[in-house]
């Protein structure tokens, strides 16, 4: 698996982490917070991204 594989599907992981993270502080009942760490998701995978993104150009 390339890093370009790796960072792409980091970057996707990001976006559904962004579009989670906005449903949930634009939800209609205040009680049901759920439990995943949205913000953390989407930080962790942008790091992946951008690292896995510069290796694979640093590799080329």
């Amino acid at each position: 698996m390339s890093m370009l594989t790796v960072g792409i599907g980091a970057a996707v992981l990001f976006g559904v982490a962004e579009v989670a993270s906005w449903r949930r502080n634009n939800r209609r009942d205040v009680d049901k917070v759920g439990f995943m760490p949205w913000r953390g998701i989407a930080l962790a995978s942008a790091a992946v991204a951008l690292f896995a993104t510069a290796f694979w150009l640093a590799g080329k």
